[in-house]
């Protein structure tokens, strides 16, 4: 290892604390190490272990693939492997998956990545496609930007300022979470910029962020559910997620039924 690998991984764990608003004291607290000896680890005088790198890091709630690139600062190997979606050895995950999206129709339900890129649905998600812009279906389809955009759902979301607003916050949520990822940086530069909702959501009155949508049948009212694989062992995986929306009145149940 040279020595300016050991202040880049002890600069890039400061900054994930500081992006956590943890002060030393509790992030040693947290990962049952010495104050003293973080401190030496975030300027530089100790070089920390891999292990000491996984430990800081879980206590952080590091994503796994920022995990990986925070081991190779350090100087050492990935320990967590990233399969491809279609790698045998996520074939058995995937295809319960799969398994629980079919399982949610007639609701719609999509399967999702960090960039909430669609990775796949059910057939009763193409509810909520009708009337959007061929461009916008093209591979990868991101949800955010197909639900904001005017040529997507955005004319039919009859609660736009809302939904806009809960959808935004997700968004701000996550970044912060992967720790200011550029990619999500950028999109939410973009879906912020969209014309439309603009204005106060106003107090939800509901119990949840209802998506109001409108269709030739009528509106459709929808509260969402998100699930995330508890505990997984690969980096792609711990980066999926299941959207699931439910029914919010007994019209919508009673129309999709």
């Amino acid at each position: 290892m040279t020595m300016i690998d050991v202040p880049m991984i002890g600069a890039e764990l400061r900054r994930w604390r500081e992006n956590r608003t943890l002060s030393q004291l509790a992030l040693a607290s947290r990962a049952d190490v010495s104050t003293r000896h973080l401190s030496y680890v975030e300027t530089g005088k100790s070089q920390p272990t891999p292990q000491m790198i996984l430990r800081l890091a879980d206590a952080l709630d590091v994503p796994m693939d920022e995990q990986n690139r925070l081991l190779l600062l350090g100087g050492f190997a990935p320990r967590h492997p990233a399969s491809d979606l279609d790698h045998e050895n996520l074939s058995s995950v995937m295809a319960s998956l799969r398994d629980l999206l079919d399982a949610h129709d007639p609701y719609p339900a999509l399967l999702l990545d960090d960039q909430w890129n669609i990775v796949d649905a059910n057939r009763a998600a193409d509810a909520l496609l009708v009337g959007c812009d061929s461009d916008l279906l093209e591979p990868p389809v991101n949800v955010l930007r197909l639900a904001l955009h005017h040529r997507g759902m955005a004319p039919r979301i009859r609660n736009l300022a809302t939904w806009r607003a809960h959808l935004l916050h997700q968004l701000a949520q996550r970044i912060r979470r992967r720790g200011d990822d550029p990619q999500l940086h950028a999109l939410q530069d973009e879906v912020s910029a969209y014309p439309g909702g603009a204005g106060s959501a106003g107090r939800p009155v509901d119990p949840a962020v209802l998506l109001e949508l409108d269709t030739d049948g009528g509106p459709l009212r929808f509260f969402s559910v998100a699930t995330r694989i508890e505990e997984p062992n690969d980096v792609t995986l711990d980066a999926l997620h299941l959207e699931t929306f439910l029914p919010a009145d007994e019209e919508t149940r009673r129309r999709l039924g």
